[in-house]
């Protein structure tokens, strides 16, 4: 089993074979996450999907802090290399690399990916986790693409973290379908509601879902589930 704690817009702490794994940190400067003793966290990992702000902003507070590997694209690893981030582990799409709670895969996402000074922060990406205690897939900001059948080929999914907010990523209807290429029935929702542009409309995603044969999680902030 896998436990999952959501500090907000796509960031979550996922406790995987007694490592803490977090994705995404977005939390210091998002209003909704203004609670967070961001201090405290204290990550084996951190996994970062592509180099936009509202995914990047605090990775080497909380690296420094807390001495986790950095994981991401070669681009992004390289970035904050030059920032005094030494623990990193580069990987690219299709790589993937084994730690100690399990095995990473970087896959492909379609979206932009530029770090917050301008600079080319690679080609955007998600995750797959495989691991003794659950298989999940965190997409990381992405459109609707036929890639996403591949995982199921390759990894049975147990759960699915995807964006559900619309505008600048899949909505929730495009999530479903998502959910039906990887093949999982559980969807974690992410990327929604810390912008208007990305305000939705939480009981009728679920009911989406729903229709579709769906389970749609959507967690409060600093809540924690487990799957």
């Amino acid at each position: 089993m896998i436990e999952l704690t959501y500090f907000g817009h796509s960031t979550f702490l996922m406790g995987v074979n007694g490592k803490k794994i977090l994705f995404d940190p977005f939390i210091s400067p998002n209003s909704l996450a203004k609670e967070v003793a961001i201090d405290d966290l204290r990550p084996d990992y951190l996994l970062v999907s592509h180099g936009h702000e509202d995914h990047v902003a605090d990775v080497e507070r909380i690296a420094k802090n807390s001495g986790a590997m950095l994981v991401s694209n070669f681009e992004i690893v390289s970035w904050f290399q030059e920032k005094g981030i030494r623990n990193a582990h580069p990987l690219n799409h299709g790589g993937a690399v084994n730690f100690d709670f399990g095995r990473v895969k970087y896959v492909n996402a379609i979206h932009s990916s530029t770090m917050p000074d301008g600079a080319s922060g690679g080609n955007p990406g998600g995750f797959v986790v495989e691991s003794d205690a659950g298989t999940f897939y965190y997409a990381g900001d992405t459109a609707l693409t036929y890639d996403m059948k591949l995982i199921a080929d390759s990894f049975a999914i147990d759960f699915a973290v995807l964006p559900i907010g619309d505008n600048f990523t899949m909505g929730i209807e495009d999530a479903v379908k998502a959910a039906d290429f990887v093949g999982t029935e559980t969807i974690v929702g992410m990327h929604y509601d810390t912008f208007p542009y990305i305000t939705i409309d939480k009981e009728a995603a679920r009911q989406i879902a729903r229709d579709a044969g769906k389970e749609l999680i959507v967690l409060q902030l600093g809540e924690s589930i487990t799957l």
